[in-house]
């Protein structure tokens, strides 16, 4: 009886915490990166399923700092940054995470309007309609009640396995080359190196530590349910990058074996699995990018107003009042505004916008774990949490990892 009685407690008391970790981890499959994993599948096929083993590794090393800083110093990371580095060091870097993620939110717009296109629908309806949703549940809700949203969402991405499970991949292969990485020919290939920043960054975006902090803070997670929390954080971690294996392997197993192998838009996979893989995936892929999309276009802005305002020393929280938090409501209002009007606006090159902001992301990625890095080694900040030496390597190591593929990249281009 005692046994059961402790597991109930564990499981109630995982329940009361998970949420911050699960949903930033998910939001990781957005437009953005629905494109670009299945841009991978088709271009590719196999050869970048290896990346998925030792991205989530670094994935859950990254997302649990950020949980523990959070839990720990009861602060967001720009909070930290600002109070640890000055007030200019975070403001420069509050404006490029505010370019940065402005692209990513035009990107999560341009999925709404391609997946519902495919359907028939006008984009000049759905983007309004759903940029007045997206607000309505941030501005109008309360923390609990936004959650429970997003948790709901993120549950959703089930569908891209189920999708993935239709196509009928070659199995074995898949599993062969997610263990084994190509020969070293393929690194001297700059759409592959390109293709490897893009799917590091789009699964490890900057944005993702700043949100997950400042949500650890306002559900109120402090030292005592750490533990915990971090099992939120490295259940997510596992789904999301299972879900981007699936988006792979089906666009390899449909896309790519049948020759398709430049995507314009992540519906695009959606329209083109339709006569390789049957109605059932076609609709499945399509409804998912949806409710990625949707659910990005309401975390994404709130990410971006959380950083600016904690690093600017605004009041921030989905938990206060419009009044109580002016700055924080207006900045994420106007992200949606403009975001949702630049994929109405005529002649713009909407599919660059979306691959590049993820490229960025892992360009920019490096920067956001010097500091993350360089805080929560600071025994005065952390006391006994601070990172252990397996923490600091695999966080180092990304880090060099990212600055390698960069310059590497940056060289082809030279070389071109």
């Amino acid at each position: 009886m005692n046994f059961l009685r402790r597991w109930k407690i564990r499981i109630l008391l995982f329940f009361a915490v998970v949420g911050p970790g699960f949903i930033t981890a998910n939001v990781d499959n957005d437009a953005g990166g629905i494109l670009v994993y299945s841009q991978a599948g088709a271009q590719f096929g196999h050869l970048l399923l290896w990346t998925l083993i030792p991205i989530t590794l670094a994935l859950i090393v990254v997302q649990e700092m950020s949980a523990r800083m959070g839990a720990v110093t009861g602060k967001g990371l720009s909070d930290l940054i600002r109070e640890e580095f000055g007030f200019r060091v975070t403001f420069f870097m509050m404006i490029g995470i505010l370019i940065i993620n402005f692209g990513n939110v035009v990107t999560e717009f341009i999925g709404i309007a391609t997946s519902l296109e495919l359907f028939g629908l006008s984009r000049f309806v759905t983007v309004p309609v759903c940029a007045v949703i997206v607000w309505l549940i941030v501005v109008k809700g309360q923390y609990k009640g936004v959650e429970k949203v997003f948790l709901t969402a993120s549950f959703f991405y089930v569908v891209y396995i189920i999708a993935g499970v239709r196509a009928q991949p070659a199995w074995k292969d898949a599993m062969i080359a997610t263990f084994k990485p190509p020969a070293l020919a393929a690194f001297r290939n700059q759409a592959y190196l390109f293709m490897v920043i893009g799917v590091v960054g789009t699964t490890i975006a900057p944005w993702m530590q700043f949100y997950l902090q400042s949500s650890v803070v306002e559900k109120g997670v402090t030292r005592r349910q750490y533990k915990t929390s971090r099992l939120d954080v490295v259940t997510g971690c596992i789904f999301t990058d299972v879900v981007a294996w699936f988006i792979i392997v089906a666009c390899a197993a449909t896309l790519y074996v049948h020759g398709h192998h430049d995507i314009r838009y992540a519906a695009d996979a959606a329209q083109a699995l339709r006569p390789l893989a049957g109605d059932y995936a076609y609709i499945l892929f399509a409804v998912g990018l949806f409710n990625a999309s949707l659910f990005a276009a309401s975390i994404l802005p709130l990410s971006t107003a959380y950083t600016v305002c904690e690093g600017l020393g605004f009041e921030s929280g989905v938990g206060k009042k419009f009044g109580e938090a002016p700055v924080f409501y207006w900045l994420y209002t106007l992200l949606i505004a403009t975001g949702g009007a630049v994929v109405l606006w005529p002649g713009l090159p909407l599919i660059k916008i979306a691959i590049l902001s993820q490229v960025v992301n892992g360009v920019v990625l490096p920067f956001v774990l010097l500091f993350m890095l360089l805080l929560i080694n600071k025994k005065e900040l952390m006391g006994q949490y601070v990172n252990t030496r397996l923490f600091n390597w695999v966080a180092w190591a990304t880090t060099v990892m990212m600055i390698g593929l960069t310059v590497a990249w940056f060289w082809t281009l030279r070389a071109c």
